[in-house]
């Protein structure tokens, strides 16, 4: 691998219907032999994952990094939360039960916990190796098999998981990749072995997933986009909101869902606040991903770097101000001339009903708007068909927890941004989706629960 902006990484053929058809017969053979097998027995076979994925970390994030553009730097972190996502899974694998109900006169039922069969995970492209790690995690868990299509525009690092499920010893099949766009995309959910369907992209995408899946009555998880509120009050740490900010807004070029783009800032620190920011934004050292001192890389292509272009220019019709960034950048390396690169963006004099406020850019732009009063930030911040996440930063705790419990968000921040454990679930409200990853609340969606009644006596007819 070799960084190559601008050019062909590699050329991979889409999946046809007969492609998807083998896949998924191949996943509902080995689903007969992993749902099989004791939770225990899973459990080591995904610790057997995780230890060779983090063995071979500086690898894969190098991979992940010509796939995606993000830094080295970021790329590492990703895939420490992908092998941290399957060891956590593999913990809860040996544990999974249901419960015993004692009823009158002796009689008891209890509940089984079982495997739903072949799931579909749908990835996006700016974590590839990290969410499909995030579905697999608890499907496999639980015992379910996968077929997973990525992004067409990330498709490399994905087959590497698959191939590190099988040196780790799953059947042969249980996870498999799929290749293409929307039409490969389709096949999948229309498909009739397929048990459930787990989303990572945009609401359109995600509204047409949920159409399909309900022809055939299956399960879905969607996380979806967001314009999520980050509020700042004039009593929390500078430092610490600033850096909050920077968190909340530029991790991998911008391309991040649950970005707390809306930054509202209490009037009586926003020229303090605005001008850190702009200092701290100006700093940030673009060019190669692969050098260790980079902490911007290239957006994902030109298209999406023309659409980010198209919402700085007009939000500088509506109004707003450019405080820094938002221009093309182009590195001095000769080899990068091609890449995608922009400055960072942060625009001032922002208004609520602006496009560059309401709408998802998924890129590095950040809007700063002023508030006054607790009352009223919270009102605007709701005031959003997204409800992905939402972060607060201040030193008054109460304050900090009134304010996330009046949130409309389904992960919220309380001084820090953009932290991704794990063991926490994660999704949305509204159009951001529902369903959970991560935590013990994903084991609900890629499992089901039977009930079993017993009758310890004679059954007493009323015919």
């Amino acid at each position: 691998f070799k960084t190559c902006p601008g050019r062909v990484l590699c050329k991979l053929p889409c999946s046809g219907e007969k492609e998807v058809d083998l896949a998924v017969q191949s996943a509902k053979a080995a689903f007969k032999i992993w749902s099989q097998m004791s939770g225990m027995e899973r459990c080591r076979v995904m610790l057997e994952a995780a230890r060779i994925i983090r063995e071979q970390r500086e690898e894969i994030a190098t991979m992940e990094t010509i796939n995606n553009g993000k830094s080295i730097f970021e790329a590492r972190v990703d895939i420490d939360i992908s092998w941290q996502c399957l060891e956590y899974y593999a913990g809860l694998a040996g544990s999974l039960a249901g419960e015993h109900i004692q009823l009158p006169g002796g009689c008891f039922g209890y509940t089984r916990r079982e495997p739903l069969g072949v799931c579909v995970g749908i990835g996006a492209w700016n974590y590839p190796f990290q969410i499909a790690c995030w579905k697999a995690g608890p499907a496999l868990a639980c015992g379910n098999a996968m077929v997973f299509k990525p992004s067409p525009f990330t498709p490399v690092s994905v087959v590497r998981l698959a191939e590190i499920f099988t040196e780790a010893g799953v059947p042969k099949g249980l996870f498999n990749v799929v290749q293409g766009g929307a039409a490969t995309g389709q096949f999948l959910c229309h498909h009739p072995d397929v048990a459930k369907i787990s989303f990572t992209g945009s609401v359109p995408t995600g509204m047409k997933i949920m159409e399909m899946a309900a022809k055939g009555i299956k399960p879905v998880t969607l996380e979806l986009g967001g314009k999520s509120p980050l509020i700042i009050f004039s009593d929390c740490s500078l430092e610490n909101a600033v850096n909050g900010a920077l968190m909340a807004n530029f991790l991998t070029q911008g391309e991040v869902c649950c970005n707390g783009t809306r930054v509202f800032v209490e009037r009586k620190i926003l020229d303090t606040f605005t001008k850190e920011v702009v200092k701290r934004t100006q700093k940030i050292k673009i060019g190669d991903p692969l050098l260790e001192d980079t902490r911007m890389g290239a957006l994902i292509n030109r298209p999406h770097l023309n659409r980010v272009q198209g919402f700085i220019k007009q939000a500088k019709e509506q109004g707003a101000e450019v405080l820094c960034g938002g221009d093309l950048y182009v590195p001095d390396d000769p080899k990068l001339k091609n890449g995608y690169y922009m400055r960072p963006c942060v625009l001032g004099n922002c208004k609520d009903d602006m496009t560059c406020v309401k709408e998802e850019i998924f890129g590095p732009v950040m809007s700063i708007l002023p508030f006054d009063t607790e009352e009223e930030v919270l009102e605007r911040a709701n005031a959003t068909k997204y409800g992905l996440a939402g972060g607060v930063f201040t030193r008054d705790i109460q304050k900090a927890h009134r304010v996330v419990a009046a949130l409309k968000a389904g992960m919220c921040f309380i001084n820090n941004y953009n932290a991704s454990p794990v063991e926490l679930p994660f999704g949305g409200y509204k159009s951001s989706g529902f369903g959970r990853e991560n935590g013990r609340a994903a084991i609900e969606y890629y499992s089901q629960l039977k009930t079993v009644c017993v009758e310890m006596g004679d059954v007493e007819s009323v015919f």
